[in-house]
């Protein structure tokens, strides 16, 4: 079981996950969220759904899933059901089912978790589950994950819930920019994991970007499952675009990066409004290393990558520095 799942931000990331996979017989998961990979599109190798499973499932070590499937997860509002059957058809091994944007009411969450998981099962019933959401969107006492546990059991019946792998816990992570803000609570942590483990469940934390590995560690020594790590590891590919450009003095190519990055308008979502405060040259590499990522795919942006040759060695190489960083920490 992966200790350890990723965003697919970019192909180079997909690939170096695969290799890293291959040749150290580890499991490691990828986990598209509906944005970055979806049915009729997204902003990640310009991917369809059935095109990344195709091809990541080449690697048998590597563990495809879902991430935040549900309604209103997508880039335009919907009910998610077309995208959830389309994910159960194609083969994710994991389904993060997460209705909770819609449906934040703790009656309601848990009432439409049982529902979709009962019709992904319908389509397909080699699918597995993750249940429950990051503190983002709909933060939850440990008492309240034990409610949606018991709940979604009851709902699904014994069978069905022992498809049910994994539970989103909330020990206290959130994101602005490339850092982790979140203040870690130890004792909320501790008990979800208690709860799941009670359950026989696996626990699984979202958010899990920048941490050091200390703060990884002392997560998996409470006895956490599993961790998610997503925009870290476009950041990272960024960054090493920007080296270059920087390295080679290249303002052109720097000017034309920032402009794709601003006019994306991806940066709003991470960045305070304090972002604005900063110099015209801080906050051009504040947008480019927090919103780089969601470009990747555009023709402007291969133009640029393009001028330096040597570039994709060195981010393959710093993806695998940071997934052996994690993996360490989480033994």
């Amino acid at each position: 079981m992966s200790k350890l799942f990723i965003g697919p931000m970019s192909k180079n990331i997909v690939d170096t996950v695969m290799e890293y996979c291959d040749e150290n017989k580890v499991k490691i998961g990828l986990l598209p969220s509906r944005r970055q990979i979806e049915f009729d599109g997204g902003y990640v190798n310009n991917w369809k759904t059935h095109d990344f499973i195709n091809y990541a499932s080449k690697s048998k070590n590597v563990v495809l899933q879902r991430d935040h499937a549900g309604p209103m997860q997508g880039a335009e509002p919907d009910d998610g059901t077309e995208s959830l059957i389309l994910d159960a058809t194609f083969g994710f091994d994991y389904l993060h089912i997460d209705p909770w944007k819609q449906y934040p009411a703790l009656e309601e969450g848990i009432e439409k978790t049982i529902e979709l998981i009962k019709m992904c099962d319908k389509v397909n019933t080699e699918c597995f589950y993750e249940i429950g959401t990051e503190q983002a969107i709909r933060p939850y006492t440990p008492q309240e994950l034990e409610t949606i546990i018991v709940s979604v059991k009851k709902g699904l019946g014994e069978n069905l819930f022992n498809k049910v792998i994994y539970a989103v816990i909330q020990g206290g992570t959130g994101i602005e920019g490339t850092r982790n803000i979140g203040e870690f609570n130890t004792s909320n942590c501790k008990q979800m994991i208690d709860i799941c483990q009670k359950y026989g469940l696996k626990s699984k934390e979202h958010n899990g970007d920048y941490l050091t590995p200390d703060d990884i560690k002392k997560r998996f020594k409470l006895g956490l499952s599993a961790i998610n790590i997503a925009p870290e590891f476009g950041v990272i590919e960024t960054q090493c675009v920007l080296e270059e450009i920087l390295n080679h003095f290249d303002e052109k190519s720097l000017d034309k990066f920032y402009k794709l990055c601003y006019d994306s308008e991806k940066w709003v979502k991470w960045l305070p409004s304090s972002i604005n405060c900063c110099t015209n040259e801080m906050k051009k590499h504040v947008i480019i290393r927090t919103s780089g990522h969601y470009v990747f795919a555009s023709e402007e942006f291969k133009a640029i990558k393009a001028k330096f040759p040597g570039v994709d060695d060195k981010i393959r190489r710093r993806i695998r520095q940071r997934i052996e960083e994690i993996l360490c920490a989480a033994k």
